[in-house]
């Protein structure tokens, strides 16, 4: 019986490392495919055409809709769209370098959200693993300068878009952990289909808010790339990477979990280094190495702290 839940475990932790190297990818994908629609907007169709294309799965394979995963579906779906707005906002007016960081520190806040929405206290090895990534993250988001510059930087006049992508990192935490308290409750099918329209939905509401108060104006110009973009992100990012987090998620602790998400930064360095010739400095080798001891060390100190009490 142990060894089967070991099993699951594992199986758990293979797919979130898959889907962050498919969230690794994003961060050139995006990057380009923005120069030719707006932001809001790109998001409104990511995952717009996501859950159109989950809802004629549901009704080729003739799954019925309950209601009972409604509320629970949207609840998720606002903190995931939550997450995504405050990031944006914040872009606009922060650096790409302080946004990276700060949106790190979600790893930071899940084990203090997880503590508030379960009542689960995090195991030793998840606190040191937390620890250890997110000196990795200061390191990968020193960009190569010095430490001491960088916490100059990140210090100096913390400003509004700071704060915003202060909120999203607590947002894309509490996403994480009321994954792990729905998802053994409710339908799968209906709770994945329900939080990605929740997300198109407000997404696209969101966009002509955004032109309203003239923080973008809605513009697509439908290149090649725009077209590849939308459709690697939709398909790969959205449909399969959120079905994956809302089937999976649970067989792991939220800690650990955002653990194992904290590797997108050194999947989008590599993916960065291949397509866009981006260099990796040394600080992102140690940051990346710190990020791969955490989740090391999270693993290797609780199997034994679990052998020394006898649970093995």
């Amino acid at each position: 019986m142990i060894k089967k839940i070991t099993e699951l475990k594992y199986f758990g932790e293979s797919a979130l490392l898959m889907m962050t190297i498919i969230w690794g990818g994003t961060f050139v994908i995006v990057k380009e495919s923005l120069n030719d629609i707006s932001s809001m907007l790109f998001i409104a169709l990511r995952f717009g055409i996501a859950s159109s294309i989950l809802f004629l799965i549901l009704r080729i394979k003739k799954i019925p809709f309950n209601k009972n995963s409604l509320l629970p579906g949207f609840i998720l779906g606002i903190f995931l769209f939550g997450g995504f707005f405050f990031q944006t906002l914040g872009l606009k007016i922060t650096s790409a370098t302080k946004s990276g960081f700060i949106t790190g520190i979600l790893i930071v806040f899940i084990p203090f959200v997880q503590i508030l929405v379960e009542k689960k206290y995090p195991s030793k090895g998840a606190w040191t693993g937390t620890f250890l990534v997110l000196l990795g993250i200061i390191f990968l988001s020193s960009g190569g300068k010095s430490i001491d510059d960088f916490f100059y930087q990140l210090g100096k006049g913390f400003n509004l878009g700071d704060l915003f992508t202060l909120i999203c990192a607590l947002l894309f935490a509490f996403q994480v952990v009321l994954i792990d308290v729905y998802s053994p409750k409710y339908e799968f099918w209906n709770l994945l289909l329900i939080q990605l329209s929740t997300v198109a939905v407000l997404s696209l509401i969101a966009s002509f808010v955004f032109s309203g108060l003239n923080i973008e104006s809605v513009h697509i110009n439908l290149t090649k790339y725009l077209i590849f973009g939308i459709l690697y992100t939709s398909l790969l990012a959205t449909l399969i990477n959120i079905g994956l987090q809302t089937k999976y998620q649970k067989m792991v602790s939220p800690t650990l979990a955002g653990i194992i998400y904290s590797f997108e930064p050194i999947f989008a360095a590599i993916f960065a280094f291949f397509l866009l010739d981006e260099k990796i400095t040394n600080f992102g080798l140690l940051g990346s190495s710190l990020i791969f001891s955490g989740l090391i060390a999270a693993e290797v100190l609780d199997t034994i702290l679990e052998k020394r009490n006898g649970k093995s």
